[in-house]
């Protein structure tokens, strides 16, 4: 009974790998795509930090004290990826704590139904959260979520945000990540190849809120794509090792099994030996 139910498993544990394989391609695919806009955006928000003194965004002017501060946590929806989340969330905590032992006091975005939990069990302060994304990272299910922080950090709510996600790099490596988002900082931008202002209609201060708006939510998409790929992959790989786990216990287990087996007919022809000498 016991080796029937391990192989039940690991017919569940190996489809559940090759539909984390097949989605895996697909989600690194996805997450490659969307790195071109992400690399000119990035381009053009260096470009425009240093141009147009006139008028600084917000987002580009550095707060002169942290007395809030408001993190996105990207996690996965469902479990079965190994440590996955649990990395990334040990990170968050660490920091968390750290935040409060400062003084600070923080607010939470939670993009995931993993990270929406925990932040729930620990009691944080909880503005938005977006579950259920599925396979696909969709900016419109996204919006509404970050907006609420993009005001949080224009209405003086907080003065930095963060960001936490699982960073990509291939299919055994994915390594947790937290970066500030807000202020930009000149390590994310980067220096540009070359400095030059823009003519904007109709004026600068909307074209820059446009375009910095737009910025913040093509990282926060880029995270998010980048942690699906990340779950995929560790999801893959999780399994497979169920899978090969399971084929060695069902060694171990059959081992037993005949040992057990060839004692039983061992003793019965012992007993019918004895009989029969008896006799």
């Amino acid at each position: 009974m016991k080796i029937r139910s391990v192989q039940n498993t690991r017919k569940i544990t190996k489809a559940m790998e090759m539909v984390a394989a097949s989605k895996m391609r697909k989600a690194q695919e996805r997450m490659r795509m969307a790195r071109p806009y992400g690399e000119k955006i990035r381009n053009v928000a260096a470009r425009i930090s240093h141009a147009n003194p006139e008028y600084r965004h917000p987002f580009l002017v550095n707060r002169d004290s942290v007395k809030r501060v408001g993190v996105i946590v990207v996690t996965t929806d469902k479990g079965l990826c190994g440590a996955l989340n649990t990395n990334l969330l040990r990170m968050v905590l660490n920091q968390y704590k750290q935040w409060q032992s400062e003084g600070e006091e923080v607010d939470v975005c939670a993009i995931g139904n993993k990270g929406l939990g925990f932040m729930q069990r620990l009691g944080a302060n909880i503005l938005s959260h977006a579950v259920q994304l599925g396979d696909r990272p969709q900016l419109d299910k996204l919006i509404g979520t970050v907006k609420v922080m993009l005001d949080g950090y224009t209405s003086d709510r907080f003065d930095r945000l963060m960001i936490g996600y699982n960073r990509f790099f291939n299919t055994m490596k994915q390594e947790p990540v937290i970066e500030q988002l807000l202020p930009l900082s000149g390590e994310r931008l980067g220096a540009p190849e070359a400095v030059w202002d823009y003519i904007y209609e109709p004026e600068a201060r909307a074209v820059l809120d446009q375009v910095m708006t737009r910025y913040i939510e093509a990282i926060i998409f880029q995270s998010v794509a980048e942690n699906m790929a990340s779950e995929q992959s560790a999801r893959m790989v999780a399994m497979k090792a169920a899978s090969d786990n399971a084929g060695d216990l069902i060694d171990e287990l059959t081992l037993v099994y005949n040992k057990s087996r060839q004692a039983s007919i061992t003793k019965e022809l012992s007993e019918i030996v004895g009989g029969a000498a008896a006799v």
